[in-house]
């Protein structure tokens, strides 16, 4: 009751908010939204490479986002997931294809080349590569390596050295019930990390976010750093199949989870839905709902090739074309997101940064 009374006078009285209504936002603390590098400048760089998250750094990001998993030694390395043919040359690597294989993990099958069955040392034999080869240039492909979670802290306290508001890290645990079945829990090495470089308390610059809730919830219990329950348009947390995304979006799911977590990060259509024809239809209670049971919203994932834009938001019939990325976050700005998700840090920066329309 305590926290949902702190949290409605931050709607009414936030802190710290402008008196200029052409800079207010209607956040649930009053501060301005945040920009998350999605796995770094993704849109321009190999995702998940130092390269990519200093361009987001230089770009103006707030956060740089690196998804988690871990190797065959224990070490957490940045990959979107543990199965890396999409997004490394394993493939064409004759040396590892007897590594080839084909697994379950939360609940699906998937075949290729999983970081688990690799140590630290023969991961960063690899080069990373573009994702989305048919959106985005391949001239970045096989230039750089895998990082590991050490390495982008390490970049990260180098480059918020004398700054007055330094970069934020915004980490995910890949995976995490899976990890912890072949004995690779992602708890202790993240939190070790963490505290190491000096994340420490609730105002440390720092969200660790997860699909999966039994993994947030152990990480509450050793920890006070923020957390953020990611959520999904479909389906339910990999851990928790007796529930769905759908229910804990509810007033009471949403109080639930408030009880173990500071924010929740949606699928950004679960806070403006797309209609028939893919434009953008009337917002949903979302975003209201969650400021009410006091937790923060950072919708997923903001990305500027017409492929992804909403209809009126497209630059042309060119999938891999570039539309106009600012209208869109403008209308989820609108809502009173607390942050987003982008793969393209500087059209985000930018966004966040114009005066608020009356």
């Amino acid at each position: 009751m305590i926290r949902w009374m702190a949290a409605l006078l931050a709607l009414t009285l936030p802190a710290g908010c402008s008196a200029d209504p052409m800079t207010a936002r209607s956040t649930l603390d009053g501060q301005p939204p945040i920009v998350i590098a999605h796995r770094g400048a993704s849109g321009e760089r190999p995702e998940h490479t130092i390269a990519a998250y200093r361009l987001a750094i230089e770009q103006g990001a707030d956060f740089i986002e690196p998804d988690l998993v871990l190797t065959k030694d224990g070490v957490l390395v940045a990959r979107h997931e543990n199965e890396i043919s999409e997004t490394t040359d394993v493939a064409d690597r004759p040396e590892f294809a007897d590594r080839k294989t084909t697994k379950t993990i939360d609940g699906g099958k998937a075949t290729g080349w999983f970081t688990e069955d690799f140590t630290l040392a023969e991961l960063k034999t690899l080069r990373a590569r573009e994702r989305l080869p048919k959106l985005r240039s391949t001239d970045y492909d096989d230039q750089f390596e895998i990082p590991t979670f050490e390495e982008i802290l390490t970049i990260l306290t180098e480059v918020n050295r004398g700054r007055e508001k330094p970069v934020g890290i915004y980490p995910e645990t890949k995976h995490p019930s899976y990890f912890a079945s072949i004995g690779l829990p992602h708890e202790a090495p993240l939190l070790a990390l963490l505290d190491r470089f000096g994340y420490r308390g609730r105002n440390a610059p720092v969200y660790i976010q997860s699909f999966e809730v039994r993994n947030l919830m152990d990480l509450r219990a050793k920890s006070d750093l923020p957390l953020i329950q990611l959520l999904d348009a479909e389906g339910g947390p990999p851990d928790m199949p007796e529930t769905s995304y759908a229910a804990m979006t509810s007033p009471a799911g949403l109080k639930s989870v408030a009880s173990y977590a500071d924010g929740i990060g949606p699928n950004k259509a679960m806070v403006i839905p797309r209609g028939a024809l893919g434009s953008l239809a009337e917002p949903t209670s979302l975003v209201r709902d969650a400021h009410a049971a006091g937790l923060k919203v950072h919708p997923w994932t903001f990305r500027r090739e017409n492929y992804f834009l909403p209809l009126g938001d497209k630059g042309g019939v060119n999938p891999a074309g570039h539309g106009d990325l600012g209208a869109e976050i403008a209308a989820y700005l609108r809502t009173g997101i607390d942050g987003l998700f982008s793969d393209n840090p500087r059209e985000a920066v930018t966004a966040v940064r114009k005066p608020v329309e009356p």
